[in-house]
């Protein structure tokens, strides 16, 4: 069994405290957007530790990091002004630098998540 099947799962579920953290945010309430952060950046954080050994997966996830912290940092500055939009976008970029890196693996080198 591929051991990175087992992550699928937790990735999934990242999906929807994903979900709710922008729920709460398009509702604008504050406290349950603020307390839907924790366990949705938590879960990001664990896949990324245990995707670490697969590089190609670790690029897509550290990106899907980023995203997640960029979205938050976007969305405390919205609601309590605690981040620039500067930082979000430093986030944005890196997780965009990732997620290049991955593609450039993918389709120039030709790596596939298998080979890794």
């Amino acid at each position: 069994m591929n051991p990175l099947s087992k992550i699928r799962h937790f990735e999934n579920f990242h999906i929807f405290l994903w979900l709710i953290k922008d729920s709460c945010w398009l509702m604008e309430w504050k406290l349950g957007g603020t307390i839907a952060f924790f366990p949705a950046i938590a879960m990001a954080i664990f896949i990324v530790y245990h995707t670490r050994k697969n590089r190609m997966s670790l690029w897509v996830n550290l990106s899907v990091l980023c995203w997640i912290s960029a979205n938050s940092c976007w969305m405390f500055f919205e609601f309590y002004a605690w981040f620039s939009k500067e930082i979000a976008f430093a986030f944005f970029t890196l997780g965009m630098i990732f997620i290049l890196i991955y593609f450039y693996k993918l389709f120039v080198k030709k790596i596939s998540d298998e080979e890794v």
